[in-house]
């Protein structure tokens, strides 16, 4: 492209750009040549006279003194080259991270082999324990393993099909989460409902020796089972949809606690889940409220729990349905031994992140994810009545009020969403305050120096809940001790009582 030099004399700012570019010999133009060179183009097209017809061409003004410079502005090809495609990997994978150097095949060899050595190449739910260990799988997947091989319905496994469905399994799921989620989801599910442990933990039951002594007591094996399937539900489904999906298996520990199970013949040292003695404390205190014991309980049961620490409004909460499932407790005005268990549990441990969902859930009465000064206000006055009932002067709401906004500094002034609690790593604390009179005197007349040195002991100390279950443990035996030598010194005086 040539310009004229009758027109770098009329715009002196384009020629010294143009000057400045000859002498960086740089032929790539700068956006803001390219803007001050478009502009100026249409100024000369705009400025052209229109050409008459006839009328000749004017020639062209020279000045000999003034060389023509050379054009420094290449020729540019209109052509727009197509944008490069870029190959992004796969980085999301559901079903796990394939594994490219294992060797599916020789697994379904030393499995085929050992189907080899069972009679009629049929294995039983026991015989299935070898074929769990050949696969690389924990003891008690055994009966997930005979179950999803069809060995529920005819009672054994062939050594056909539970090689096909080895082999599907390798082919399409790649890690442990993704293989026990199929072996226990129901067909074309890609979850867990609190059904499909039952076979699971029923072969825990039968077989783990640390609960040989339940085989003489099969009314407790459904108990026993619903308090572990609560258990895993309260602590691996985070997002309380009722429904365990793979990520939520991998972001637990439940697979490798499961593993334990082997190892460990004392089922009372695996504290997570499984321990028989914390099944024992939460069957006896739920046994103490169910006064007709239909499995059952009411308002007014729950109300008496812990000598009615907890207040009317937070209970009246709960039976409202913001924390319980079906609508069992919404008809019918009753809670069910599987609720009892996670009110305990979060009752009992307010630092848990499940306890701290749960109790946020009740508190935020109109669901709109932020506690209000309203409710904080609506909750305290109860505790206020029992205090005055009790003579004790209670503090007034506003002063109560700046203490817990210190103690939670909530992100938005005025306003405590589930994010502030749990960051606070306050919040049973703050929780007490408002409706367990009980504990909140107790955290009262405690050195707050002692308080903020439980916050940051970040060790692996016991949680409240494994405390609180041991310590209730210890009481409940001792009780029973010394019920069972009242009832025996009575015999031997020649009295019989039924206890």
């Amino acid at each position: 492209m040539m310009i004229k030099e009758t027109s770098l004399r009329r715009d002196p700012d384009l020629r010294g750009e143009l000057a400045f570019l000859a002498r960086g010999c740089d032929f790539v133009l700068p956006s803001r040549f390219k803007k001050r060179l478009k502009s100026f183009q249409q100024t000369q097209i705009q400025n052209k006279p229109e050409k008459k017809p006839g009328t000749p061409l004017q020639p062209t003004a020279t000045f000999p003194s003034s060389p023509q410079p050379l054009s420094v502005v290449p020729h540019v090809n209109n052509v727009v080259n197509a944008p490069l495609s870029i190959n992004i990997p796969q980085f999301y994978f559901p079903e796990g991270l394939p594994d490219a150097c294992s060797n599916h095949e020789q697994t379904l060899s030393k499995i085929e082999t050992a189907f080899m050595d069972i009679e009629d190449q049929k294995a039983d739910i026991y015989e299935m324990g070898k074929i769990a260990k050949l696969c690389g799988c924990p003891l008690y997947w055994k009966a997930p393993m005979f179950r999803a091989a069809g060995g529920e319905r005819t009672g054994f496994v062939s050594a056909q099909s539970f090689i096909a469905l080895w082999r599907k399994l390798l082919n399409d799921h790649h890690d442990d989460a993704s293989k026990f989620i199929c072996l226990l989801a129901k067909p074309s599910s890609n979850s867990l409902e609190q059904e499909d442990f039952i076979p699971l933990l029923q072969d825990v039951v039968d077989t783990h020796p640390g609960l040989t002594f339940l085989k003489d007591a099969p009314e407790f094996h459904s108990r026993y089972i619903t308090t572990v399937i609560q258990r895993i539900f309260y602590t691996v489904n985070r997002s309380w949809s009722g429904k365990i999906t793979s990520t939520e298996i991998r972001k637990s520990n439940f697979l490798q606690t499961l593993a334990l199970l082997e190892e460990e013949e004392d089922i009372n040292q695996i504290t997570d889940y499984f321990s028989y003695e914390h099944f024992y404390v939460i069957y006896c205190k739920f046994w103490e409220l169910d006064s007709d014991h239909d499995l059952y309980i009411s308002q007014a049961d729950l109300s008496r729990y812990n000598d009615q620490a907890s207040s009317n409004r937070i209970i009246e909460r709960i039976f409202s349905g913001a924390v319980t499932r079906g609508k069992t407790v919404q008809k019918e005005g009753r809670m069910s031994y599987a609720d009892f268990v996670w009110f305990l549990i979060s009752e009992e441990d307010k630092r848990n992140p499940t306890s701290i969902e749960y109790w946020f859930r009740c508190m935020d009465v109109d669901g709109d994810g932020v506690l209000s000064m309203y409710e904080l206000e609506y909750f305290y006055e109860e505790q206020c009545e029992r205090m005055e009932a009790m003579g004790i002067e209670p503090l007034p709401f506003h002063d109560l009020l700046c203490q817990m906004l210190d103690l939670v500094k909530p992100a938005i002034e005025g306003k405590i969403t589930l994010r502030d609690l749990k960051r606070c790593r306050m919040a049973h604390i703050f929780y007490d305050t408002f409706f367990n009179l009980e504990k909140y005197l107790d955290h009262e007349q405690r050195d707050p120096f002692a308080v903020q040195k439980d916050v940051e002991n970040e060790g692996p100390e016991p949680s409240d809940w494994d405390r609180f279950a041991a310590e209730e443990y210890e009481t409940l035996v001792a009780e029973e001790s010394a019920q069972a030598q009242f009832q025996e010194g009575f015999r031997f005086r020649g009295f019989k009582i039924n206890v």
